[in-house]
Formats: C-alpha cells, sequence, structure tokens
C-alpha cells in the first residue's frame, strides 16, 4: 500500500532519524508519581516485538537526546514550541502485512511534569491534533494517562482509516499514530489497545519497574 498522507510520512520520517541517530483531569497514572525518566527508561517505554503480540517490528525501539535537529522533528512548530525542558525524544513503529496496518509510538520525556503539562495543548493544538487529515473526528479513548486527546479519520489512498492520540502521562507526552488499508484492519477500539500498551509503559517507568504492559494475543 502506498501511503499518501503528510503526517504518516512524517512519522515514519521521526522514526527513521532516530535510527540513523544511533484532555481531561481524571488521572490513571497509577500511585501518581511524575518523575523524570533516564534515557534508558524512556527507551525502555517505547513499546517492542514482544510487547506488540501479533504485529512485526519495523523500527526497535529508541530514545535519543534532544538536540536541535531532534527537536525540529518532536516539536515541528516555529522555534521548536512545545521541546521546551525536554531530555529525550523517542520512535518505535510497527506493521501487520495481512492488512497493511501500521503503528507508530513517539514520546518526548521532559524533566517535570510542570514542563509536560505545559507543552501538552501547545502540541495537540498546533501540529499532532491535526495529523488524522481534515475530516478527522475527536472519539473517546478513555481513562487513559493524565490527559489524553484521540481522533479517527482517513490516512491513505482512498479514504483508508487512520488515527493519532496524544496522552500525558507524569513528565512525558505519548503519541500513537495508526493506519490500514481498509477499515477491517483499524477501529477506535484498536487504536485504544495500543495507546493504553504505551501509556501504562509510561506509568511502570516512572514507578520504577520495568515496562512490561503488552498486547493481548
Amino acid at each position: 500500500m502506498t501511503m499518501r498522507n503528510h503526517w504518516w510520512c512524517a512519522a515514519i520520517a521521526a522514526a527513521l532519524l532516530l535510527t540513523g541517530c544511533g484532555g481531561g483531569a481524571e488521572s490513571n497514572s497509577g500511585n501518581g508519581k511524575a518523575v523524570a525518566l533516564t534515557k534508558e527508561q524512556a527507551q525502555a517505554t517505547l513499546p517492542d516485538s514482544e510487547a506488540m503480540t501479533g504485529w512485526k517490528e519495523s523500527h526497535s525501539p529508541k530514545a535519543v537526546e534532544m538536540d536541535r535537529t531532534v527537536r525540529s522533528a518532536a516539536c515541528p512548530i516555529k522555534d521548536n514550541v512545545g521541546c521546551e525542558n525536554s531530555r529525550f525524544y523517542g520512535a518505535s513503529t510497527f506493521r501487520q502485512d495481512d492488512n497493511a496496518a501500521s503503528a507508530s509510538f513517539l514520546l518526548v520525556a521532559y524533566d517535570s511534569e510542570q514542563a509536560a503539562r505545559a507543552a501538552y495543548d501547545v502540541l495537540w493544538d498546533r501540529y499532532y491534533g491535526t495529523r488524522a487529515g481534515q475530516r478527522a473526528k475527536a472519539f473517546d479513548i478513555g481513562p487513559i494517562g493524565d490527559e489524553r486527546d484521540a481522533r479517527f479519520g482517513t490516512s491513505g489512498y482512498e479514504g483508508a482509516p487512520g488515527a493519532v492520540t496524544q496522552a500525558r502521562v507524569g513528565t512525558v507526552l505519548l503519541w500513537t499514530f495508526a493506519n490500514a488499508a481498509d477499515k477491517a484492519g483499524l477501529d477506535e477500539d484498536r487504536v485504544r489497545d495500543l495507546t493504553t500498551v504505551l501509556a501504562e509503559r509510561a506509568r511502570q517507568a516512572q514507578n520504577g519497574d520495568t515496562p512490561s504492559a503488552a498486547l493481548d494475543g
């Protein structure tokens, strides 16, 4: 399947960059810890092949320190607004060949919960919230993280379905991008499942545990 939508291409480009570099108020963040993650914890937060039952890994989890180039990928807004006080950027991507589905996970880890909160609306309203197409509609993703938003629309050729979600768990902002060749390959429930795995892994990392959340088989 040939992808024809710029937001999805941007997500894949971000993952390739990393490889080359070698909302509501309800909280669902476990015991309420909000600690700044290390680079190793940020990378472990990203789903890997063990977490993604039924998916093939396209690009393995990778986290890198923020620099000028990475900020341009993570916060592609004038002056890279939204990346203030950020520490690390990470991504991992997956695919399913039988229905041409793809999923990409991104994160930005900040040095405090305050910095992550300040960046949340800026990045959703000015960039990530528009990545599911002009006719995308908001949908209820449930009590995921401390803040959350989700939009479902079209992302590819002849109206193929696509979605983007953004969530905050403590000091980390998280994004899930997903698309498929047709409606049979992607629906709102599947997007919720993907986002839940990422958010739960972020919660586990901030609690000092090894992230282990995974999709059900």
